[in-house]
C-alpha cells in the first residue's frame, strides 16, 4: 500500500505534509511552520508522529520543530551541509541517503538553489516527492544563496522523475505563479486550462498542491528552459538551458 498524504495549510500561504504507513502506523511530517495544525491532524486521525522530516532551514519551514519534538518525541531528518542552522538532528543527511518511513523508503536530493543545502525527499514507491521552495506549483524558489546554474541542476533531477510523481512544494503561490507563466506563454493551451482550474479552487479555498510532474512540465516555465518553443517565446532560440533558465529567474524576480 501506498503511504497516506495529508496536506496541512499552515500560517499565512506555507503547507506541511504528513505520510503515514497504514500497516506499521509510522508517520512522518515533511517541514513544520507551526506545530499547532500538525498536532491537530495527527489527532483528528489517531496518527502517532514518528518523524519529522526538514527540507532546509527558513524559519517559516522550521520554527514549530522543537515543539513538534516535545511533544511526540519524533526524530528528527534534515540536511547535514545545513545542520549548523536546522534544530538539533537526529539524523544528518546527505544526497543518495535513505529515509525508512514504517516500509517506504525514501530518497534524499541535493536540491541546493534557494538555500545552500535545500533538499528534497522522494518516496518513489508511492510517487511523492518533498520539495518545499525548490521546485514549486508553477515556479520555483527565489534563489536567496544559490546561482543560477545550481538550481537549474537541482531541477533538472527533479524534472527526471516519473511525470505521473506528485509534487508537495511548499507554499501557496500557485496562481501568482501561473500569471507569470502566461506573460511568457500566453497562448500555451494546458497553461490556459491550469490558470482555470487554480482560480476556481482558490475561489474555494482548496489546496492548489500537491501538482504532478507531467503538469508541472507542461506548464512551469522554469521546468521548460529546455523547450524549444518556451526558448523561442523569451527570444533565445540559439542559448543553452541554464542561460534560458537564468533569464526567466530575472524576470520573476521583477513581475
Amino acid at each position: 500500500m501506498p503511504l497516506d498524504l495529508v496536506t496541512i495549510p499552515c500560517l499565512k500561504d506555507n503547507y506541511a505534509f504528513l505520510i503515514h504507513d497504514a500497516n506499521s502506523g509510522a508517520t512522518a511530517v515533511i517541514d513544520v511552520p507551526d506545530a499547532a495544525p500538525v498536532l491537530a491532524a495527527l489527532e483528528t486521525r489517531g496518527w502517532q508522529l514518528s518523524d519529522i522530516l526538514i527540507t532546509h532551514h527558513h524559519d517559516d519551514h522550521i520554527a514549530g520543530v522543537d515543539a513538534l519534538r516535545a511533544a511526540t518525541g519524533a526524530k528528527v531528518w534534515g540536511a547535514k551541509a545545513d545542520a549548523h542552522r536546522l534544530p538539533r538532528l537526529d539524523h544528518a543527511l546527505t544526497e543518495g541517503d535513505r529515509v525508512t518511513i514504517g516500509a517506504h523508503g525514501g530518497t534524499v536530493f541535493d536540491v541546493s538553489g534557494h538555500t545552500v543545502g535545500h533538499i528534497a525527499f522522494h518516496f518513489p514507491g508511492s510517487g511523492l516527492v518533498f520539495t518545499a521552495d525548490s521546485l514549486m506549483a508553477a515556479g520555483c524558489g527565489r534563489l536567496f544563496e544559490g546561482s543560477p546554474d545550481v538550481m537549474w541542476a537541482s531541477l533538472s533531477k527533479l524534472a527526471a522523475l516519473p511525470p505521473e510523481t506528485l509534487v508537495c512544494s511548499g507554499h501557496e503561490y500557485t496562481l501568482s505563479n501561473i500569471r507569470f507563466a502566461l506573460s511568457l506563454e500566453p497562448d500555451n493551451p494546458a497553461l490556459i486550462s491550469r490558470f482555470k482550474r487554480v482560480t476556481a479552487a482558490r475561489e474555494d479555498v482548496r489546496p492548489t498542491v500537491p501538482s504532478t510532474l507531467s503538469e508541472e512540465l507542461a506548464t512551469n516555465p522554469f521546468l521548460r528552459a529546455a523547450f524549444p518553443e518556451l526558448k523561442a517565446a523569451v527570444g533565445m532560440a540559439g542559448a543553452s538551458d541554464a542561460e534560458v533558465f537564468t533569464e526567466i529567474r530575472k524576470r520573476k524576480d521583477r513581475f
